[in-house]
């Protein structure tokens, strides 16, 4: 059950406030990579799912970004199907559709290869179930 003070917030202050709330390199890391995502794709929904995970979507899931004691895991909803030529997925590599990051303290993040994963996520959630507008007028 959904307290009242969570049902008045959107999830985008649900997301500054777990933030604020792990007050360590956690919430440093979980803002950093949130921001990464919006640098991304500036038109991102965040959302607030699963009691207490955030959630970044565009046409479809994108990632989550879970926090734990030892690690911030950025999971990729269809990550199995992405490219990943910078190595970044570290953790579920035995799935058959998600992969995750796991960010540990201290570890520099690669910013334009998580972007371009995050943007490659976007790219697959667009071309899958979309309808299309029909081409009129034009013979290619």
């Amino acid at each position: 059950m959904k307290s009242g003070l969570q049902e008045s917030k959107s999830p985008s202050q649900l997301i500054d406030a777990r933030i604020n709330e792990l007050g360590d390199w956690r919430g440093k890391m979980l803002g950093r990579l949130r921001a990464l995502v919006k640098e991304a794709d500036p038109e991102v929904v965040e959302e607030w799912k699963w009691r207490g995970v955030p959630v970044w979507s565009h046409d479809g899931l994108i990632c989550t970004g879970e926090t734990y004691k030892n690690v911030v895991k950025m999971t990729f909803a269809k990550g199995a199907a992405l490219k990943d030529p910078s190595g970044l997925f570290n953790s579920s590599l035995d799935g058959n559709t998600r992969r995750a990051i796991d960010f540990h303290e201290g570890e520099e993040i690669d910013e334009e290869a998580l972007k371009t994963l995050v943007r490659a996520a976007v790219t697959l959630n667009r071309s899958k179930g979309v309808v299309r507008p029909r081409r009129t007028g034009s013979a290619e």
